[in-house]
């Protein structure tokens, strides 16, 4: 494990340990290992995909050497998917390796199964009347197709699959959900054990800013009909009283609370993205469900019966200036 990773150190650091792992299930098969499918594969060989397999018949010809890094003159006249294949392997030997010396359009016509074991078909210079046939094969076998064709300095590349799920795990502008705005019982509970007006100046201060947030919030609530503050005016009069129960200038929880005082009235919400996944058709699973769909309808569940309509806590805590024992009850 420990020599996987620093092998893999600096992708790590950007994927992680899901996505590498991802990589290293992939099995990849390319059709036609020229100059565009050669370098897309070593790519990914590099990445440290589990397998892959060249499908090519022809043979290294003196116009190869200009512009496929992956053979030589030593490999004039051989086929080009076992030197292709071999010279990939040496990059990476952990990386399972495989060769066919066959067409990839006559293996289509005459063993379209062949197709079902890999994670991602990479398809390069192919004519479009076998590509069409190739795509609706590898859909058949919810296979990802990927189809690359270079002329020159130009070229196109184009993604065939019937759905590719994204996560994004890390938001651009995140948002800590402390739930200020609409406390759960445990919380409210723990939040009423409190008196922020207390005399001890050590307690006073070390009061978590959320706790300080959630009680003014109340106060505010009780005062304006059950409503929190809305608009430049009022937002000005929440963080005035905030203020007010400061007594001293240098509380640094206070300084935290009036700094976070908009996630009172600024709570994360459901974009209109995930209201649109929550309310696909996908989300009534069956039996070839994929992993993602079963997790949408999970949620979709949970925040239905169980979260009066919200999501689920990501357990993320912002650093507060506390006792630490303060911050560990209340998240």
């Amino acid at each position: 494990m420990a020599q996987r990773n620093n092998k893999y150190d600096r992708q790590l650091r950007i994927w992680g340990d899901h996505g590498q792992a991802a990589l290293e299930h992939a099995s990849v098969c390319l059709l036609n290992c020229g100059p565009t499918g050669s370098e897309a594969l070593k790519n990914l060989v590099l990445g440290g995909i589990g397998s892959f397999t060249i499908v090519d018949p022809s043979r290294v010809e003196a116009a190869d050497l200009g512009n496929n890094f992956l053979v030589s003159w030593e490999n004039l006249g051989q086929s080009k998917a076992r030197s292709v294949c071999a010279l990939l392997q040496e990059l990476n030997e952990s990386v399972g390796a495989k060769f066919v010396e066959e067409s990839p359009e006559a293996l289509l016509d005459s063993n379209p199964s062949f197709f079902a074991s890999f994670t991602l078909v990479i398809a390069t210079q192919m004519p479009e009347k076998a590509l069409i046939k190739l795509d609706e094969t590898c859909r058949q076998q919810r296979v990802m197709l990927l189809v690359a064709r270079s002329y020159g300095l130009a070229g196109l590349v184009r993604i065939c699959i019937q759905e590719h799920d994204v996560i994004e795990s890390k938001p651009d502008n995140p948002v800590d959900d402390l739930r200020l705005h609409k406390p759960w019982p445990e919380l409210k509970r723990f939040v009423d054990q409190f008196d922020i007006d207390a005399k001890d100046q050590l307690e006073h201060q070390h009061i978590p800013f959320a706790i300080i947030l959630v009680k003014v919030a109340e106060e505010w609530k009780a005062a304006h009909g059950g409503r929190l503050p809305s608009g430049s005016k009022e937002r000005a009069e929440f963080k005035a009283a905030v203020r007010a129960r400061k007594q001293s200038d240098d509380e640094d929880n206070y300084k935290e609370a009036l700094a976070s005082a908009y996630k009172v009235w600024a709570p994360p919400t459901i974009s209109s993205e995930l209201h649109s996944v929550l309310d696909d058709s996908a989300v009534e699973i069956h039996s070839t469900s994929t992993d993602f769909w079963i997790l949408v309808a999970a949620l979709k569940m949970f925040m239905a019966n169980d979260a009066d309509g919200d999501l689920p806590l990501d357990g993320a805590i912002p650093d507060m200036h506390s006792y630490t024992e303060y911050v560990v009850i209340l998240f």
